[in-house]
């Protein structure tokens, strides 16, 4: 990170910092892609299973993996303000933080799965791939909430390539695995969708190891000797990770989880419902990785030209970040329109499921714009540590007017399942409206003044 003193030197900064997330982001989110497009080559039950055990783990993982996120803003603000020494500290407070967290969520899963599954109306099979798989999963999570401790230091350097690198070395040992234990492959026992959740844990472990290696002994991470000193937990630190990243984490539950909670009471529907709507969702969610690259970057940048107090850089930055994404949005939106039955083909050999997914897919589309507005957003009120107001609008437009929306068209109105999707997108775009109005507040009120001031 340096800085920077004109628009096309932004731009190619940005990029620098841009493109390794978009890599590492999607290699992440395609270990999910490839649970769910192998496990649907074994069977639509086996797809619904990984779909309904995706629904429960994704917003839980994401909620709380984004408490851990507020390590990005310190890290990049004590780089900005040229504070190094405090860095080391934060990190191993976040992987205490981390360690913490992943123990939580698995006492948690211990006691409340089986009640979540049962009450759903699920065929015992899609019930029990769900079940296992899950349990599967949580042999991983405390390396995964460490790696992304890790990793929001390194980015927050600036070194996304780092992490780009590290998630890709990754990425084949999930698909080799996902290939031996879904379908019995070389002497592996064929568990199915179960064994989606069983590679997924592997990899997750391999992840964090290298990430630990690279941390410590590669320059110029091992200049700031992370794993040199032995530091004692600080509740005083905890609180200060969590003042920022407990509204970010609730923010992001919020988004998430409606779209865990539309799945589940989607489970009063058949099979193939299921089958279909989570392969719309999961390409949409693939999708999703263009602006949510460009929210991360832009809360690395920004945080780190409001650590220096140049508030006009980061008013530039936010305003780069927001066009790109809105530009990308529309390229997306016209490769689902003319590619949606083939794009559901991918998932899935069934006739029947390939032509519903593409139904639901056009509803994908209208996703495409309120995210490209709203990610990028939320990213770069991030780096001005803006994230109370944040969390208060996620609620409303998620839960207040998204899932009551959907639910009402979905009960009462021929739309069924498909009104479900445009109560999403109604969230989406009510979240997108009340994100812009905040940053314009933040940067024309709040930081303006602060310019003002100094001027005089």
């Amino acid at each position: 990170m340096k800085q920077t003193y004109s628009l096309w030197d932004k731009s190619k900064q940005f990029f620098h910092i841009l493109l390794p997330i978009l890599i590492t982001q999607v290699a992440l989110y395609s270990m999910n892609f490839f649970d769910t497009t192998m496990s649907g080559k074994v069977s639509p039950g086996d797809l619904a299973g990984v779909a309904i055990g995706s629904s429960v783990w994704v917003p839980v993982y994401t909620g709380l993996s984004g408490i851990l996120l507020a390590v990005t803003p310190i890290v990049s603000q004590y780089a900005g303000a040229k504070q190094r020494d405090k860095i080391p500290f934060t990190v191993i407070q976040g992987l205490y933080l981390s360690v913490l967290l992943a123990s939580a969520v698995a006492l948690a899963g211990f006691f409340v799965l089986d009640p979540i599954l049962h009450s759903m109306n699920l065929e015992d099979h899609v019930r029990e791939t769900a079940k296992y798989y899950l349990a599967a999963l949580a042999l991983g999570i405390l390396p995964l909430f460490s790696y992304n401790v890790l990793r929001c230091f390194i980015d927050a350097l600036g070194f996304t390539r780092v992490s780009m690198f590290i998630t890709l070395l990754s990425l084949p040992i999930n698909i080799v695995f996902n290939y031996l234990f879904i379908f019995g492959k070389f002497g592996f026992p064929a568990l199915g969708g179960v064994g989606a959740g069983v590679a997924s844990a592997i990899t997750y472990w391999s992840i964090m190891l290298i990430s630990v290696y690279v941390v410590h002994k590669k320059v110029p991470f091992s200049d700031y000797g992370i794993f040199s000193k032995w530091y004692k937990a600080s509740v005083k630190a905890w609180v200060e990770i969590l003042k920022i990243g407990i509204p970010i984490g609730i923010a992001i539950f919020f988004e998430t989880s409606i779209f865990a909670a539309v799945t589940l009471l989607m489970s009063t529907y058949d099979t193939v419902t299921i089958a279909s709507h989570q392969i719309a969702l999961n390409f949409a969610s693939l999708l999703y990785m263009l602006p949510l690259s460009i929210s991360m970057a832009l809360t690395i940048v920004i945080g780190f030209e409001v650590g220096a107090k140049r508030y006009k850089d980061a008013k530039e930055y936010s305003y780069l970040g927001i066009v790109l994404a809105v530009l990308l949005s529309l390229l997306t939106a016209a490769v689902i329109y003319f590619f949606r039955s083939e794009i559901a083909g991918i998932y899935t050999n069934d006739r029947v499921v390939v032509a519903l997914s593409a139904q639901f897919l056009i509803y994908a589309i209208f996703f495409q714009l309120s995210d490209a507005i709203a990610a990028p957003i939320q990213g770069a009120l991030r780096g001005y540590k803006d994230v109370n107001v944040t969390l208060l609008m996620a609620l409303v437009s998620y839960w207040v007017i998204g899932l009551p929306t959907g639910y009402y068209l979905a009960a009462n109105t021929d739309f069924m399942a498909f009104g479900y999707w445009i109560g999403l997108i109604a969230g989406l775009a009510a979240a997108a409206v009340a994100l812009s109005a905040r940053l314009w507040f933040i940067q024309t009120r709040v930081y303006g003044e602060r310019v003002k001031r100094k001027a005089s």
